[in-house]
């Protein structure tokens, strides 16, 4: 594995730079912001990530190995490959990135060209859990976290069943609130079960309201 070059920067492009090593000239792809701390004529460092396809091997340059870090795991989302990962780094930085992915904020990924919503919810879907910003401690923000992958599948599943997007999502936070265990262990099915089953009480009591002002 290639985890850095440094040499002469001998090229800067729009979208990649070359860096001369001893007379080897090494192309890699950044973002602006990475491109624009090379100089031409001057020693420049990149940390790197080197993609392999069967008719190519194509190294992507970073500023920081934060930045590589941030690259590699995009690239475990189903669907992202690496210029959508680069153009994530090009509008947001790594902790940015880092906190929408654990906060479960899947406007901040539409905000990218080329990401619309769908691939946006894929992307916070497959990253919760590994992105977490740095030094995070809070309870609530983990609670979040879990909660932006259980919470689309529960609402999902009740609106299979006839119940507006809008009202599952109120009996779902209704029904959790004296049970605030089963979001933190984010299980679908148990939480699914414990919304019905909130209903089904929930209607026997407005049925006993209205039976009792008749």
């Amino acid at each position: 594995m290639i985890s850095f070059l440094r040499g002469t920067v001998a090229h800067v492009g729009l979208s990649s730079a070359v860096i001369d090593l001893n007379g080897a000239g090494m192309s890699v792809y950044a973002t602006p912001q990475t491109l624009s701390k090379l100089h031409v004529g001057e020693e420049g460092k990149v940390f790197t990530s080197l993609i392999v396809r069967e008719d190519s091997l194509t190294l992507f340059g970073f500023a920081s190995d934060d930045e590589r870090e941030v690259f590699d795991i995009l690239l475990s989302v189903s669907g992202v490959g690496p210029r959508l990962a680069l153009a994530v780094l090009a509008v947001h930085d790594p902790e940015a990135i880092r906190v929408a992915a654990h906060s479960g904020d899947g406007k901040a990924f539409t905000k990218v060209p080329g990401i619309g919503p769908k691939v946006a919810g894929r992307i916070v879907l497959e990253l919760a859990g590994k992105l977490v910003p740095h030094g995070t401690t809070d309870a609530a923000a983990t609670v979040r976290s879990v909660e932006a992958v259980w919470k689309p599948q529960v609402v999902a599943a009740m609106t299979s069943l006839g119940w507006s997007e809008k009202d599952a999502t109120s009996s779902i936070d209704k029904s959790l609130a004296d049970s605030p265990e089963l979001a933190e262990r984010g299980n679908v099915a148990e939480i699914l079960r414990a919304t019905l089953r909130w209903l089904g009480q929930d209607g026997a009591r407005a049925g006993n309201r209205v039976g009792t002002r008749g």
